[in-house]
């Protein structure tokens, strides 16, 4: 068997190191972001890949900070929620004071929640399904019975999935954006535990999903290497 081709990390094309230095920044400058930076962020999401091609995705940008001051309360209740509860505990591998410099960044997020320059909410709408007999018929024959009986029982799961591949590819692109350009971003979910308020308070149809809130604005710290495992320790080759 050849042995494999060594790898020269010099000349790694800069998305690596993009990458590479992309830590969630929670602390934003509370300066404007021009719009034309904004639609680029949003461009570059256009571009992630949507399964089916469907294309079926909003985004609302908040700019405005009377909007912004009213989402405030709604934030807050959602971080507190959540350090209440998951958030109490250090993660497992993660060094406890590392930990608590993060807690005390999504704390200063959500006191200076009204000031943040940029909000994107990712939206999406899936379209209702287009089913008829036959095709039922050929799509339980090609699954099985079995296969088709536990579909049954994680179509939801599926369905959310689905959506999701067509959302978060985009936010990836969004979020190497940012990067790129020099802004800071953090993707949330917090707010889906008060999603009716935030919709409602957005203005976004009740038929419409959210997948994100996503602060954006101009980094107070600087950039630098992400902490994560090692490949080695997370990769399984040709089986578990």
């Amino acid at each position: 068997m050849n042995s494999p081709l060594p790898v020269d990390e010099s000349t790694d094309p800069a998305l690596f190191a993009t990458m590479s230095t992309m830590r969630a920044m929670r602390r934003l400058k509370p300066e404007p972001v021009p719009e034309a930076l904004l639609d680029r962020l949003i461009q570059a999401a256009v571009w992630g890949p949507s399964g089916g091609n469907m294309q079926r995705y909003e985004y609302v940008v908040v700019t405005d900070p009377a909007v912004m001051a009213s989402l405030a309360p709604l934030w807050k209740r959602c971080v507190d929620a959540y350090l209440a509860t998951t958030g109490k505990y250090t993660p497992d591998g993660m060094d406890e004071a590392a930990y608590g410099r993060m807690v005390a960044a999504i704390e200063y997020q959500r006191d200076h929640f009204a000031e943040t320059p940029a909000l994107i909410i990712p939206c999406y709408r899936f379209p209702e399904p287009r089913i008829e007999q036959e095709g039922l018929l050929r799509y339980a024959e090609a699954l099985g019975a079995e296969a088709t009986a536990r579909m049954g029982k994680t179509q939801e799961r599926f369905a959310a999935l689905a959506e999701g591949s067509c959302v978060y590819p985009g936010v990836q692109n969004l979020l190497l954006a940012a990067r790129g350009l020099g802004l800071a971003a953090n993707i949330t979910i917090w707010h889906l535990m008060l999603e009716e308020e935030w919709k409602a308070a957005l203005g976004i149809p009740e038929d419409m999903n959210t997948f994100a809130a996503i602060p954006v604005g101009r980094p107070q710290g600087r950039f630098g290497p992400v902490s994560r495992r090692p490949v080695a320790e997370v990769v399984h080759r040709n089986r578990w």
